[in-house]
């Protein structure tokens, strides 16, 4: 009887090339195929699919399926060893049946083997349960294989997606951007057309002046011309009647300030439109990182506003996105120096202030053990202090607050709370700052939190 074999031929063929696989590899789809077949395949292809499945491989060169190796290296062997002996199963030295498998040579071997020279003090067992464990060892490595192939597509699902938001991300700030140009455009364009129109109408004040100015003086030489010609007459009379006549010709005036008042016009065009464009240009000292907001906060375009929503946005699972605190964080952070920002918070249901420091992780809920920070709770209408390794502490402002003014003063330690619609202090976090720190901005409210815009000015400084 032949021997019983764990695989069939058919299941250790390469199906590429059909023969017994050399050197095989696995795929991610699970596949197995002869190095050199894949590699001929995929330039004869011109793409890394697999010949089975026609799934796409991100790996260029897949790993060696070292189990399937060895497996098909013994059916070899065994085949080569089953023919020699002119039948299957019959060990080709004692033409005996091939009962038991060294394990410390991984061949079959006959019970004569077992007691020769060559097989001495080794470890036996039977020919079944070397194959039972074989095909063990095989489903234990398949199944360790399919985990990999399973986390390596969720990590791709993962990539897709962020490439997908990497894509709207472009697109939508690509329009931003065109948006923000175009009212600078029109802004541009129509202080041109105003200083254009003034051009115009001191043009057309003016020449109206010169043409008054031209007719009077046509009337004034033809009022010459007659005199010249009566003159002429009067030079032939007699003496006693040209002495008689007087004569005392005007001359004409100069006219001053009369030509276009280029100066007015050109002088530091530029800075003069610069300075009044700040008429629609605002600048606030803090502004929001979209890539780290809660899938559950909304932005507004200018990066300056952020409202609850209870649908979910389609947003990638970075590492640096809140997924549980309904939180968002400052574009920049601050590892010295002062800095103070503004924000309207207005009759909101939840919110928080403060500060976190970069290194902490945004997932969970544990980050909030490392906020230093000023909030309300609506629900118990109480303002409350964050503070990391201390209690926190429970405020009774005057009033509700609408305005709250945030300083940070990394060198000296201290973070302060302000109440601005009152000019009253409302408390001072004292901490010694090691690391860079980032504002922190939580709303469980659909009514925005907004960062307000601080006044610019445009001076001049000359120096001597």
């Amino acid at each position: 009887m032949a021997a019983k074999y764990p695989l069939s031929e058919e299941e250790l063929s390469c199906p590429v090339c059909y023969e017994i696989f050399r050197d095989p590899v696995v795929l991610l789809c699970s596949h197995s195929v002869c190095r050199t077949c894949l590699q001929q395949f995929w330039k004869t292809k011109g793409s890394q699919e697999c010949p089975v499945c026609r799934r796409r491989s991100s790996k260029e060169y897949p790993p060696s399926n070292l189990v399937l190796k060895n497996v098909c290296e013994a059916f070899l062997e065994s085949r080569s060893q089953r023919s020699s002996a002119g039948s299957e199963g019959v060990c080709s030295l004692h033409n005996e049946k091939l009962k038991l498998f060294c394990l410390d040579d991984q061949q079959p071997v006959c019970v004569i083997c077992q007691t020769s020279r060559n097989h001495k003090n080794h470890n036996f067992c039977p020919i079944d349960e070397a194959v039972t464990d074989c095909k063990t060892k095989l489903q234990t490595a398949l199944e360790s294989l399919q985990k990999n192939l399973k986390v390596l597509e969720e990590a791709k699902r993962d990539y897709d997606q962020t490439a997908a938001h990497i894509k709207t991300q472009t697109q939508h700030t690509e329009r931003q951007i065109k948006q923000e140009f175009e009212k600078l455009h029109q802004f541009l364009r129509d202080e041109e057309a105003v200083r254009i129109a003034a051009l115009k109408e001191e043009e057309e004040q003016k020449s109206q002046m010169m043409r008054r100015k031209i007719e009077e003086m046509n009337e004034e030489i033809s009022s010459l011309s007659d005199t010249i010609r009566n003159i002429e007459k009067e030079m032939k009379a007699e003496d006693i009647q040209f002495l008689q006549v007087r004569r005392s010709p005007k001359h004409p005036e100069k006219t001053s300030g009369a030509l276009i008042n280029v100066a007015k016009h050109l002088s530091n065009l530029k800075f003069r439109v610069w300075e009044k464009m700040q008429e629609i240009i605002q600048y606030t000292p803090v502004t929001l990182d979209p890539n780290t907001a809660h899938p559950n906060l909304h932005l507004s375009d200018d990066l300056t506003a952020v409202e609850n929503r209870d649908q979910r946005s389609s947003v990638s699972d970075n590492p640096e996105r809140f997924d549980k605190c309904r939180g968002v964080l400052g574009s920049e952070g601050f590892n010295s120096g002062t800095h103070c920002w503004d924000v309207q918070v207005g009759d909101r249901n939840n919110w928080t202030l403060g500060l976190i420091p970069d290194s902490v992780t945004r997932k969970g809920e544990s980050c909030w053990d490392s906020v230093w920070g000023l909030g309300y709770i609506k629900s118990r209408d109480k303002y409350y202090t964050f503070c990391p390794g201390q209690s926190g502490l429970y405020l009774t402002p005057k009033e509700k607050l609408q305005r709250v003014r945030v300083q940070l003063d990394w060198d000296r330690g201290e973070l302060t709370f302000t109440d601005l619609l009152t000019n009253t202090h409302l408390h001072t976090i004292t901490h010694t700052f090691t690391e860079r720190l980032l504002p922190l901005f939580r709303n469980v409210s659909d009514d925005p939190l907004r960062i307000l815009p601080v006044k610019t000015s445009v001076t001049v400084e000359q120096h001597s």
